[in-house]
């Protein structure tokens, strides 16, 4: 399986780093050594001394597609989960600043903690989906699917003209703004709605 996220979906975001608001999705992969074992706290590395948050609502690939139309996209997914994509943000700026490619500040072991999923059917509408992060119980981000400048089936439908989507391959889509650092001993709680979907602390 294969991690797929997507940058820059939140204009606040792109704006709060200076980043140009994008006219189509941008997106870069992590790998599957990237999500966090269940239970397991994230390790801070010894390599980044700026380790920052973005929370993300992810959907989970349930059938084979390549160039999906977006009209059928809906037909890729049918469960969400919620996830965070920690950035070496220090790492990542001096690999912007050579113009290197900057995997190793996003796509590092343990970078990805992902909840488990849930049924979308569980949800009025997708596309109008609050999410939060928590840090040791204050709220540090907020978001709401509606915000997106591209949704789910945009992006599936974009993703897959490159990559074949495969069943169990998770899309994270976007982080809104209020991104910042983590600290050893913090507490991490991530929420879609009002419903905790993911706790795990930092070492």
């Amino acid at each position: 399986m294969k991690i797929i996220c997507i940058g820059r979906n939140y204009a606040d975001h792109a704006k709060e780093l200076n980043n140009p608001v994008p006219k189509e999705p941008v997106f870069f992969l992590k790998p599957d050594t990237a999500l966090l074992p269940k239970k397991n706290p994230f390790v801070y590395p010894s390599f980044s001394k700026d380790i920052h948050h973005e929370i993300e609502v992810v959907i989970k690939i349930n059938r084979l597609g390549k160039h999906i139309e977006e009209k059928f996209a809906h037909k890729y997914y049918n469960e969400i989960g919620v996830g965070v994509d920690f950035t070496a943000r220090d790492l990542q700026q001096q690999c912007k600043e050579q113009g290197m490619p900057w995997e190793k500040a996003k796509a590092f072991d343990g970078s990805a903690p992902t909840s488990q999923f849930t049924t979308i059917d569980q949800f009025n509408d997708i596309n109008n989906l609050d999410f939060s992060i928590q840090i040791n119980g204050e709220t540090k981000q907020v978001g709401n699917t509606k915000d997106m400048l591209f949704n789910f089936n945009q992006i599936i439908a974009y993703v897959s003209q490159f990559f074949t989507l495969k069943i169990g391959d998770l899309i994270y889509t976007g982080t809104p703004a209020g991104v910042g650092p983590i600290q050893i001993n913090d507490t991490i709680d991530c929420f879609i709605e009002d419903k905790k979907m993911l706790s795990f602390n930092v070492k």
